[in-house]
């Protein structure tokens, strides 16, 4: 059975390399020109007013990927993950690259890459076969037949685990608007499920150990994303949003976990998908209307809206440790309506102080 201290030195591990690999990694993304500057055409949604240096994926991976080498086995499984993890990094520097040349990479061909590292992850066996029943019972997913499916080489399992990485992905990269949102989000996520897996240990204890590696990584980011930021994300860092995605789904026990204290974030995101959707436009076109720019537009400052997030994130990973699945699936649920209800009504005030000014 895994212990508090087997998990606490991968954290420290990842946590220190990318703390003393991030002023490296900057000085480098500085000579290739990975700079996100706010003038730049076609770059909605930004809010820097100078030039950043942008490609924190770097860092980011680097403190995984040391620590995973140091900590985990090396089995098809940890090769499988972090090759996807590593694809995930090198399209989204090159991405970053593009973004900084004023070009941009089509939204379709970033998630045909996303599809592409599910599927290697999902290939190598990490898959949700099944998750607990609120209303009592299993519900399993591997044994699960469906006659579109039984036509592809594919379970219904494997979707929703590919399903569940992309979207984990893309959602997270939404809400790294604001400096020191996203790894605040990432490294109370990861240890909330790493201390989930502690007392629900696997057999092989993979989910644990990566998830202490994840937060790690995560926090030694913040210490240079937190506002001012020396050094943005970029799209790189869908790497770690792939290996935080893995690490929910080892074991089905700790998907509504995830759930639950991402659980701002996800409703932002599919409110925004619906909202983009209704009006007409692209669910991929990026816009000003995300719920840390409704914050902002209300006079709150990048790190007040940071910590709002991280303070949520945290009271609803502190819940998720004490409920069963029926109290997840009930708390979830009045999640949905409170956030969503709050967003409909931000936007409402918004619209109706645009329509005075104007």
């Amino acid at each position: 059975m895994i212990n508090v201290w087997s998990v606490l030195f991968p954290f420290l591990t990842a946590f220190v390399v990318t703390t003393l690999a991030t002023p490296f990694s900057i000085r480098l993304i500085k000579k290739w020109g990975l700079i996100d500057r706010p003038e730049r055409p076609n770059h909605p949604g930004a809010i820097h007013t100078k030039p950043i240096p942008r490609g924190g994926g770097i860092p980011l991976f680097i403190g995984a990927a040391i620590s995973a080498l140091i900590f985990l086995p090396i089995t098809p499984t940890t090769l499988a993950i972090y090759f996807a993890a590593l694809l995930a990094l090198i399209v989204g520097v090159i991405d970053d690259k593009f973004n900084a040349e004023s070009k941009d990479v089509s939204p379709y061909l970033r998630l045909l890459i996303n599809i592409l590292c599910a599927a290697i992850v999902v290939a190598s066996g990490v898959s949700i076969t099944f998750i607990t029943n609120p209303l009592g019972g299993i519900l399993y997913f591997d044994s699960l037949t469906l006659p579109f499916i039984s036509l592809l080489p594919i379970t219904v399992s494997q979707i929703i685990s590919m399903v569940w990485i992309i979207w984990v992905m893309n959602m997270l990269n939404w809400n790294k608007g604001v400096d020191g949102q996203m790894p605040g989000i990432v490294t109370i996520s990861a240890i909330v499920i790493g201390l989930l897996s502690l007392r629900f240990p696997t057999t092989s204890g993979i989910d644990a150990t990566l998830a202490f590696i994840v937060a790690g990584s995560a926090l030694g980011f913040l210490i240079y994303n937190f506002h001012p930021a020396k050094i943005f994300p970029g799209y790189g860092a869908t790497s770690l949003y792939l290996l935080l995605a893995v690490v929910s789904i080892l074991s089905s026990a700790k998907l509504a976990t995830a759930i639950l204290v991402m659980g701002v974030p996800i409703i932002d995101a599919g409110f925004t998908i619906l909202r983009r959707v209704l009006s007409g436009k692209s669910p991929f076109k990026g816009d000003y209307n995300h719920l840390y720019h409704i914050l902002l537009k209300l006079k709150l400052t990048q790190r007040q809206i940071a910590l709002f997030y991280w303070t949520i994130s945290a009271i609803l990973g502190a819940i998720s440790l004490s409920l069963d699945s029926r109290g997840k699936a009930f708390v979830i649920i009045m999640l949905i309506a409170l956030v969503s209800g709050a967003l409909l009504f931000l936007h409402f005030i918004l619209r109706i102080k645009h329509e005075k000014s104007s």
